[in-house]
């Protein structure tokens, strides 16, 4: 028999659930990519290598940042971003890392993305920062992700950490070493002030 106070706690545990994995859709061949809500948005640039897919694409009507440049790294466990935000939000940020499974082409030319929760936030000159580990424990906890996922998600996160600290702390370094080729960005030869 559950009381009020086991009432409470249900409710409590209910409505802090976490969002499934994020879902994502890369369609090279139809030039759009589909978000985990099924937005579908049009891709100005894709680039298919040997280590993975390059995207570059507008993010109209978003509040923060109004480009994005992604890489997914299948072989990594990683989609690396940079998003280009506006009016200096997220100042010195320069790469996200998501960690989780990423995979393609499939028989259609399409990649996929499943977001494991795990982030790494980039602000060269100093170590990549593990955020979100909370997200997965209740991930897990909810069921959404399942014991052996959440292993490799952290075994993925310890990999880059390691390496880009095996690199100075240069994450684009540990990339550019770890994918097999460039991991190349627009402002990839650019000095690390920024200045052209």
């Amino acid at each position: 028999m559950t009381n009020n106070r086991g009432r409470a706690a249900e409710t409590e545990l209910a409505s802090h659930r976490l969002h499934p994995p994020k879902r994502e859709a890369f369609d090279v061949p139809g030039m759009t990519n589909t978000d985990n809500k099924g937005f579908v948005r049009q891709v100005e640039e894709y680039r298919v290598t040997e280590f993975g897919l390059y995207m570059s694409r507008r993010a109209p009507g978003h509040p923060r940042f109004d480009h994005l440049e992604s890489w997914l790294l299948p072989a990594l466990g990683l989609r690396a971003n940079i998003f280009h935000y506006q009016g200096g939000y997220r100042e010195g940020q320069r790469l996200y890392l998501d960690v989780g499974e990423f995979a393609g082409p499939d028989d259609d030319g399409r990649w996929h993305a499943e977001d494991w929760y795990l982030d790494l936030v980039d602000v060269p000159g100093t170590p990549p920062v593990l955020i979100d580990t909370d997200e997965l424990l209740e991930a897990h906890r909810d069921g959404l992700l399942d014991t052996a996922q959440c292993v490799e998600a952290v075994a993925i996160a310890t990999r880059a950490l390691v390496g880009s600290a095996e690199h100075g702390n240069d994450v684009q370094a540990w990339l550019d070493a770890a994918a097999g080729g460039v991991v190349a960005f627009r402002d990839h030869d650019l000095p690390a002030d920024g200045a052209r």
